[in-house]
């Protein structure tokens, strides 16, 4: 038989997923989601001054931030205007909760029944925390004048339609994990993501004196998007054993076989880029308010808001960015060792009869694993901070103003794709192996 050339994996799977019905029909579900989201990112709330929502958006990074996640909704201050960030927030709350609390312990230990009541505690969380979400961002806005209504019955009414919208972006997503193609969550932050391409690329076309720093941008940015694929798909096997005894027909039979535990590199993914950042935006958003107007003579909290500015320039902006690289590290090893905690791999293996070879199972394989990950968490704590450094790279390699090469942005997207591709893949295999069978 004919070994099929490697050229192109990628196309090549989408092309064998659209000659089956199923996965078509999966592909065409979750394109129809994707636009109604697009759809309801586009529904106004009332009484908004948008020039002054524009002028804010130059001048608060914590919004940016927020309006990656909804894909430009909140820049329109629409009903989705805070996307899935709550559902994200309440994920991140209850998977630091679960070591701490033991009834929440042992809901995770009951398999699929208490994952599936994990997330059901996860959805009512991220009611209140849309609310209270929504009500800040009512709050803010108003102080910067956006929002010029101070009404009670007004103010309800939008707080409402953001949780409403939320919550209605959250079950949007359940349906593209159940009927479409991907972790449907993740999609919905990725489409929100790729729709802001055509507006950053045509900025792109905007830098006509630069043509240099543009092309060394694009180069940058390319070589970028390879270092995040190497990294993401990294990890460091663990070979693994099992043993196991099996009566049948009046004697006792023996089985054993071996397998491997892929560790990841990137075990904490975007979450340390995001506590990271959110420290680093909270000491110039409190300033903000007690800074004096311009024009005035400079305080306290004008100095402080010029520090934790990301666009600071040199020597200011390298106290932001170092801050901003060893609380991304910190961050990276505080959450893999909390996620790498739950997950209990030694005491799984030794249920199901499995060892490390040459490991005593136990506390002494406990003590090994913890030691692997150590030492691989480095390498992906130390990528994370590069990556998230990179806008302020690019910025002063290239000294292109206009555009801004996102590092969160850039994860969520190839995380969410490589995952995607991954499923459609096993999709395949499955299909393929059903047919054999037949």
């Amino acid at each position: 038989m004919q070994k099929r050339e490697p050229r192109s994996k990628l196309i090549q799977a989408m092309l064998d997923a659209f000659r089956l019905a199923d996965l078509r029909r999966r592909f065409l579900f979750t394109l129809f989601i994707l636009i109604i989201f697009r759809f309801v990112a586009h529904i106004p709330l009332p009484g908004v001054d948008l020039e002054a929502m524009r002028e804010l958006f130059e001048r608060n990074q914590l919004l940016g931030m927020l309006d990656l996640f909804s894909g430009g909704a909140m820049r329109n201050f629409s009903v989705a205007a805070m996307g899935v960030y709550p559902y994200i927030t309440s994920s991140i709350i209850m998977q630091l909760l679960v070591p701490v609390i033991p009834q929440l312990q042992s809901l995770a230990q009951e398999g699929e029944a208490g994952r599936q009541r994990i997330n059901q505690i996860t959805h009512w969380l991220t009611v209140p925390l849309a609310a209270l979400q929504g009500y800040a961002q009512l709050t803010l806005l108003r102080g910067q004048n956006v929002i010029v209504s101070a009404e009670l019955l007004p103010t309800v009414a939008m707080v409402l339609s953001l949780t409403a919208g939320t919550i209605f972006l959250v079950w949007l997503g359940e349906l593209i994990t159940e009927r479409g193609i991907g972790n449907g969550v993740s999609i919905i932050i990725f489409g929100g993501i790729i729709a802001r391409l055509p507006e950053d690329i045509g900025r792109g076309f905007l830098v006509r004196e630069n043509f240099g720093g543009l092309l060394a941008f694009v180069i940058l940015g390319i070589a970028t998007v390879a270092f995040i694929v190497i990294f993401t798909e990294g990890h460091r096997r663990i070979p693994v054993q099992y043993s196991r005894s099996i009566f049948r027909g009046g004697r006792m039979y023996r089985q054993s076989g071996s397998t491997h535990i892929p560790l990841r590199v990137n075990t904490a993914g975007m979450i340390p880029l995001i506590f990271a950042m959110s420290i680093m935006i909270f000491p110039s958003t409190i300033a903000g308010y007690l800074a004096r107007p311009t024009g005035e003579e400079p305080n306290w909290a004008n100095k402080l808001v010029t520090i934790f500015s990301p666009d600071a320039v040199l020597p200011l902006g390298l106290v932001y960015w170092g801050l901003y690289f060893v609380f991304v590290i910190a961050f990276a090893f505080f959450y893999t060792t909390v996620i790498f905690q739950q997950m209990d791999l030694a005491r799984t293996l030794q249920q199901q009869g499995g060892f490390v070879p040459g490991i005593r199972p136990g506390k002494a394989t406990t003590d090994y694993l913890n030691h692997v990950i150590s030492r691989i968490t480095w390498g992906g704590a130390l990528f994370l901070a590069i990556v998230a450094v990179m806008p302020f790279a690019a910025k002063e390699i290239t000294d292109v103003k206009v555009l801004a090469l996102s590092s969160t942005g850039l994860l969520i997207v190839i995380g969410v794709a490589l995952d995607t591709m991954k499923q459609i893949e096993a999709q395949l295999l499955m299909r393929r192996y059903e047919g054999f069978l037949r």
